[in-house]
């Protein structure tokens, strides 16, 4: 089956803007498996009928759709991460993933239909740590399965930047009706999963019975049903170092129509090699910087892409 036959058959309708959206995503795709840019069985992913493989080789054609609407150039090495950037001198590679909803309930993929539905922020939650937890060890390896990741085998290098880009398309399912990057400490999951950020709490004094100001808690690991809790800490791990950012993104088709994509950038306060903030196409970017032993602070900054309002909140 040709690429443009299986995006056909993909997207068949004929009303609104699909037909051009359609030859828009075909020249796009076409582009960048004529450039090179994606590993040998790129094209055949991209023809796949299954979901998850689709969309898994889609969200590199589309962040890297991303990368050159911004001006930033990059390549696909033979062995590696999916994008390498050179920039004043460095190496700042990129690695994608598209976290399948395993575990997240059909009510919220399903349509939404009338009803009231729960928002299942702790499953997906799940889904971005074990993410991120998988392209960890890409770079670092498993000691316990006896793997090497590119660090070891010095694909990437000591003072590189390696930065993990999570699409969560998948997420929220297909009718597409919620942006997947926030959970339920309004701030993102991928600050969730990484800087230990929990629900809004407030506290009550036993005594007086007076509540204090709203804040966030802090959640070093999520609980599951069954098995061991999952650490949200990744980013206060000094093993984890190596990991210089959280690219995260909630991005489909209607990009390439020139939709904007919400994209944010969480930085790792512990990186060995930090990305350099603007870098990436993201409408906002945090960081954190510490307080004391119990607190820190973290910062929201305006993005390359689209300037929004600074905040600032403590965490503790």
């Amino acid at each position: 089956m040709s690429l443009r036959t299986a995006i056909e058959q993909r997207y068949p309708h004929a009303g609104a803007q699909v037909p051009a959206m359609r030859e828009r995503l075909i020249e796009i795709t076409q582009a960048y498996l004529d450039a090179g840019q994606g590993d040998a069985n790129a094209e055949q992913r991209l023809c796949s009928t299954d979901d998850f493989v689709y969309w898994q080789q889609l969200s590199e054609v589309l962040l890297g759709h991303q990368l050159g609407a911004a001006g930033i150039a990059y390549t696909h090495q033979p062995v590696g991460p999916d994008f390498l950037i050179e920039h004043e001198g460095r190496r700042i590679w990129v690695e994608v993933i598209t976290p399948t909803p395993a575990g997240i309930p059909q009510s919220w993929l399903g349509p939404a239909g009338n009803g009231v539905r729960d928002f299942p922020h702790e499953q997906i939650l799940l889904r971005w740590t074990a993410a991120i937890k998988q392209k960890a060890e890409v770079l670092l390896g498993n000691p316990t399965q006896q793997t090497t990741g590119y660090l070891g085998n010095g694909i990437v290098g000591a003072d590189d930047c390696y930065v993990i880009a999570v699409n969560a398309r998948l997420l929220r399912g297909f009718d597409g009706m919620f942006c997947e990057l926030l959970g339920i400490s309004q701030l993102p999951f991928a600050v969730e999963a990484t800087l230990a950020v929990g629900p809004i709490q407030i506290r009550i004094d036993r005594d007086t019975l007076k509540s204090s100001e709203p804040e966030h808690q802090q959640r070093y690991v999520i609980h599951k049903p069954v098995g061991q809790p999952v650490p949200a800490y990744t980013f206060f791990d000094e093993r984890f170092a190596p990991i210089s950012a959280i690219w995260a993104a909630d991005i489909d088709e209607g990009s390439v129509m020139d939709r904007p994509a919400p994209m944010l950038v969480v930085h790792n306060p512990q990186a060995s090699s930090p990305l350099p903030l603007g870098l990436l196409p993201a409408q906002e970017e945090f960081s954190a910087g510490v307080i004391d032993e119990e607190h820190y602070r973290l910062e929201r900054v305006d993005g390359r892409t689209a300037p929004l309002e600074e905040l600032s909140i403590e965490v503790g």
